[in-house]
């Protein structure tokens, strides 16, 4: 263990030339340096914060959605069918048409009646209004305080007015208190989140949004170690900007305050373009790229750190062409659109598709079939919007 730890912890790799560990590890009094240990302060932390969340959904986040009367609305429950519950239980997607055909010879089913029968059976584990309107707003609330604390200390310090500050005297640079606080509360949001994942509204990105909690815990705690904690604080600022804004538009959704919702995501939209795809390549990437290159000079944990912000700036590029996708469907509908990470069934789409497929392989044994239904079902109102963040 100890070989291989000497082997993690070797100096070529995260320090700058000519510099130790020993020269990190005793600073003069009343100074203080990050350290791994500083990091292992977040886990009890999160814990704290995900027993504020309970707290504050049920106490709080509730009554408001009481007052907007958001109630918990009762979905249709599917009839309980030993045959079906055995193949709902042992799938992860929707049958396709060999088995939905299968199963309406075995049961004497119309077709669409076991589609509807799985529609509805998904749709009855599904979470209410309410509790995503009260999921929101503790994000809301927790994403506009820390951006709030985060402006409010950034403000005074001299690395927000010149980035150069970043880095003179790398890495002899002393963590106050004010970025303690910051980086550790931070750090111990995104713990809380890949601890909630599982016991939270389940969506179609949970894994992906499971790695992007994954890597941002590890860009935070990397930028931490390494004493780039003030670029970080930036980052982690320029992020925060547009977080709250999606959730507040989410909320206002929640409460069908449509006009409101969409000027909320227009703010959203041009923060989000602005901080991501301007801000954020020619004030954070310049700085940590060519800055720091011209002061410090690089090294390989400087590569990675790099490396690791160009992958963000991939993301937001991605991200933005949701956005805009979302906005452009936005105008041409009138409104904002539904998020195409959704997690509710209110359409007969799926449905839809699932019977084009089965009708093309056996639509002669049906069509003549007494038990067909023609038609197609409405529309049952729009979907809801799915989970942020942090990303988006």
């Amino acid at each position: 263990m100890a070989a291989l730890s000497a082997w993690f912890w070797n100096e070529r790799f995260w320090l700058p030339h000519n510099v130790t560990w020993a020269d990190l590890k005793d600073p003069a009094p009343g100074v203080e340096y990050p350290k791994l240990g500083h990091l292992l302060s977040a886990l009890p932390l999160a814990l704290g914060i995900f027993v504020v969340r309970i707290l504050f959904e049920r106490f709080i986040a509730g009554p408001c959605a009481s007052f907007l009367h958001i109630q918990a609305e009762v979905s249709r429950r599917a009839t309980p069918n030993a045959v079906l519950e055995k193949v709902f239980t042992s799938i992860t997607k929707s049958p396709d048409s060999r088995h939905l055909d299968g199963l309406s010879k075995q049961l004497d089913w119309e077709v669409r009646k076991v589609q509807r029968w799985f529609r509805h059976r998904r749709n009855q584990d599904k979470p209410s209004t309410r509790t995503k309107f009260c999921e929101s707003m503790w994000r809301f609330t927790f994403y506009l305080c820390i951006f709030t604390y985060g402006i409010h200390f950034l403000s005074q310090s001299h690395w927000m007015w010149d980035t150069r500050q970043c880095w003179y005297n790398y890495p002899y640079q002393v963590l106050t208190p004010g970025l303690y606080h910051y980086y550790v509360t931070e750090l111990a949001f995104y713990w809380s989140l890949m601890f909630s994942q599982f016991i939270d509204i389940k969506r179609k990105d949970f894994l992906i949004m499971f790695i992007h909690h994954l890597a941002t815990v590890s860009l935070i705690s990397f930028s931490f170690v390494t004493n780039m904690a003030r670029v970080g604080s930036l980052v982690l600022c320029l992020h925060d900007a547009s977080d709250f804004l999606l959730e507040a538009a989410k909320l206002a959704n929640y409460a069908k305050y449509q006009r409101l919702c969409d000027f909320l995501f227009v703010v959203f939209g041009v923060v989000f373009f602005g901080t991501r795809l301007i801000i954020y390549p020619f004030w954070i990437l310049n700085t940590t790229m060519f800055e720091s290159w011209n002061i410090i000079g690089p090294f390989p944990s400087w590569w990675v750190f790099n490396t690791l912000l160009l992958v963000l700036q991939v993301l937001h590029i991605i991200w933005s062409y949701l956005i805009a996708r979302i906005a452009l469907k936005a105008i041409m509908r009138g409104k904002v659109c539904p998020d195409v990470r959704s997690d509710v069934e209110s359409s007969s789409e799926e449905e839809s598709e699932t019977t084009k497929e089965h009708i093309k392989m056996s639509s002669h044994s049906h069509a003549a079939s007494p038990k067909g239904e023609n038609g197609t079902n409405g529309h049952f109102g729009s979907k809801s919007w799915g989970q942020n963040h942090n990303s988006w």
